[in-house]
């Protein structure tokens, strides 16, 4: 049994001893808090494990500091609900699902209902535009893999809803991604929930105000949504994704909704209409147009980071090269940051992967190397 503390990289120790079929330990979670223990949204990522997977053991102590998880197999199957809560938006259960699932007896269909787009958490068009394609680049099967935003859902209150359909595959492919290209097009999401349409077309124009001095082809699609396709509080947001000559998808975003302290100037009153404050990152915003230039800013840090893909995807690539087949996997990354370094640490814990890693001092990137450990999908032989 591997014996882990605290509750940081809580879903990626949870997702590698699924996967990997050890069992774990985490002690001292949170036990210096106020409020010692596991979040409602930590046990609701539990109790979706356990919709998932067959056998799957879950021992709790009394106050929620020591979690014991023996894991089940992966089964899969259609027709899933899960209710996401309120705490953390659908991404942050998504990311660790979309992977999971390829390992499952079944293919997956899933509903997840609660906040779709946050600014704390990566929304659901990044994962629809960015995530997916990646699969489907490196050879999942296109066409069972598919993510459809059903209803958007702001914070504080949500009421989004998407639905996820994840094939399942033998084995993962060989990962040799160190091309990362030049920027040839931008595409993007506007949205908005609950406000004014004109909100989306705000943002679009600041966003351009930046990215237009750069590039010629960029094209933002506008979702301004009401009714109830629009959850249940208001919000607006930007993604933006860069497309290189590789084929290289890169994104940042940027979204707003109201929180619930009162307004810190007039113009923040105006905009949130409501007296409320409109933050992204935690800042107070004035104006859509904000949002827009924000999401261009971040887009633009990224593709300075260099790299194949963006610093949100650097994990997941990781894990796909350490679970793939015994060959020599390779990548080239942006500057890592601090969760992909704890993600090498668990690919060693779990599955005695190491990487190689070379710097290019020209262009500030990192290439990568490593040899899979050749996980098959077990519970598919058994289908």
């Amino acid at each position: 049994m591997l014996k882990f503390r605290g509750c940081q990289n809580f879903r990626q120790r949870l997702l590698l001893s699924t996967i990997s079929g050890k069992a774990i330990r985490i002690d001292d979670i949170r036990a210096q808090d106020e409020n010692p223990g596991l979040r409602s949204f930590e046990a609701s990522f539990l109790r979706l494990l356990e919709k998932l997977t067959n056998g799957c053991v879950v021992e709790i102590n009394e106050t929620g500091t020591s979690l014991r998880y023996k894991p089940g197999m992966v089964v899969g199957g259609p027709g899933l609900v899960h209710d996401c809560g309120v705490q953390r938006s659908i991404g942050w259960f998504l990311e660790p699902l979309v992977l999971l699932a390829l390992f499952g007896k079944r293919p997956l269909g899933i509903t997840l209902k609660g906040i779709t787009n946050d600014h704390i958490d990566p929304g659901v068009d990044v994962l629809r535009t960015v995530t997916l394609p990646l699969l489907k680049r490196l050879g999942v099967d296109d066409n069972g893999l598919e993510l459809k935003v059903v209803k958007r859902g702001a914070r504080p209150l949500g009421g989004g809803e998407v639905v996820l359909r994840v094939p399942i595959m033998k084995q993962l492919p060989l990962i040799n991604l160190t091309d990362e290209g030049m920027v040839k097009r931008i595409r993007g999401v506007a949205y908005s929930m609950k406000v004014s349409p004109q909100s989306t077309n705000r943002m679009v124009d600041g966003a351009r105000g930046v990215l237009n001095k750069l590039l010629a082809d960029v094209y933002i699609f506008t979702d301004a949504l009401s009714g109830s396709a629009s959850g249940n509080s208001p919000g607006f947001g930007l993604t933006l994704v860069a497309e290189t000559t590789s084929g290289c998808l890169i994104a940042a975003e940027a979204a707003a909704s109201h929180s619930g302290g009162a307004a810190g100037s007039a113009a923040a009153q105006a905009a949130a209409q409501e007296g409320l404050v409109l933050e992204v990152g935690g800042e107070p915003l004035v104006v859509p147009e904000d949002v827009g230039r924000v999401a261009a800013q971040a887009l633009l840090e990224e593709v300075k980071r260099g790299g194949v893909v963006d610093g949100g995807h650097q994990g997941l690539l990781l894990l796909l090269c350490a679970l793939g087949p015994e060959e020599m996997h390779e990548l080239r990354l942006g500057p890592l940051t601090p969760a992909a370094v704890r993600t090498l640490r668990h690919i060693k814990d779990f599955l005695g992967v190491t990487f190689a890693i070379r710097t290019e001092s020209a262009s500030q990137t990192v290439f990568m190397s490593c040899i899979g450990s050749g996980l098959r999908n077990l519970a598919r032989k058994t289908a």
